[in-house]
């Protein structure tokens, strides 16, 4: 019964198989093989638009060069006070954007408003000592399995652009979220006024592909500069292409997504039909927050449950809050033992 995180699941079989199909022959170095070259035309047709596609290795990377892209002294730059650029990049943003400061928004289930959003800007005026306003990163699928709407986000970014504020999205879940909605992918990032986006392909089935995958180049200064400095131009890029390219081909990556939404969805309908269990709240991805006893912890634990206590948010003296993360490998068998233990 494994709900730790999607990304100990492994790669999936198309995944696999196009990684060995495009392992044939020699190809060019560093992104100039045919392979990088048609994913990046794949690129252009799911969003509709001319887009740079930079890969990286790991989201982080990817968010911390796309702030990095946008710095200026003593920037600011607004997202959720539980945005994993926040809480769980070892400093990365700061790091790599030479001091920008990051300036945490009150969430609400993993998400911020535009209201709060305007409020927080209006406590940092031009000209004050705090800094200047430089961008706002918004984290979609939520680190609380939940989704912001098209009209969220663009609310968010029209309160964003009156500071001409860069405006990023965190993709990490970025496949989880859209079928759950049920948008186009442009719909949901440049239409709704996202200049960059980081887009996410670890955590839904490839091996280790991330990408940056820029609408408004103006907006990022030098950000080829910035990746290749910090070390992440792949010199066998086909390999980072090769799994896009089995990812995205026949709408794949959206199917392995539908498939851990829905075991998502299964297993937050047994914890509140449960009697003994309840959800903090619905969720919208594959994430789902749950609140238990401890006695219900240890027992699941004990059976080979493995999962995070979160926590003790809206909990009682005997209870916590555990995060529970399903991905394209969870099977109906394994939910269902899950629910039975508890």
């Amino acid at each position: 019964m494994e709900f730790s995180s999607d990304n100990w699941a492994g790669a999936s079989q198309p995944v696999m198989d196009a990684l060995s199909r495009h392992n044939e022959g020699m190809a060019p170095a560093y992104g100039a093989d045919a392979v990088t070259e048609a994913v990046t035309a794949r690129f252009r047709e799911v969003f509709e638009i001319d887009v740079e596609v930079l890969f990286t290795a790991t989201g982080t990377a990817a968010n911390a060069l796309a702030m990095a892209a946008c710095s200026r002294p003593g920037g600011l730059v607004f997202c959720s006070d539980v945005a994993h650029l926040h809480c769980d990049e070892w400093g990365a943003a700061e790091f790599y954007s030479h001091g920008m400061k990051l300036m945490p928004v009150a969430a609400r289930q993993g998400k911020i408003t535009a209201q709060d959003l305007g409020a927080k800007l209006a406590a940092c005026p031009e000209g004050s000592r705090l800094g200047r306003t430089v961008a706002l990163s918004l984290t979609q699928a939520s680190e609380c399995g939940t989704v912001y709407r098209p009209e969220d986000i663009a609310a968010l970014t029209a309160t964003a652009r009156q500071r001409d504020m860069l405006c990023h999205m965190d993709g990490a879940r970025f496949a989880n979220a859209l079928v759950h909605l049920g948008v186009t992918p442009a719909e949901m990032t440049w239409k709704a006024g996202i200049d960059v986006l980081s887009f996410g392909g670890t955590k839904n089935g490839c091996w280790c592909a991330e990408a940056l995958v820029v609408f408004r180049p103006e907006k990022l200064r030098d950000l080829v500069e910035h990746r290749a400095r910090a070390g992440h131009v792949f010199s066998k890029s086909r390999f980072v292409a090769a799994q896009f390219d089995g990812y995205l081909a026949d709408g794949h990556w959206l199917d392995l997504a539908r498939h851990a939404n829905g075991a998502a969805a299964r297993l937050a309908k047994g914890i509140a039909a449960s009697g003994s269990a309840r959800l903090a709240w619905e969720p919208e991805a594959n994430e789902v927050f749950a609140i238990l006893s401890k006695e219900q912890i240890a027992r699941l634990q004990a059976a080979g449950g493995r999962f995070y206590e979160w926590s003790k948010d809206g909990c009682g003296p005997d209870e916590a809050m555990v995060r529970l993360v399903t991905c394209f490998r969870t099977g109906d068998a394994e939910v269902d033992s899950f629910l039975s233990h508890l």
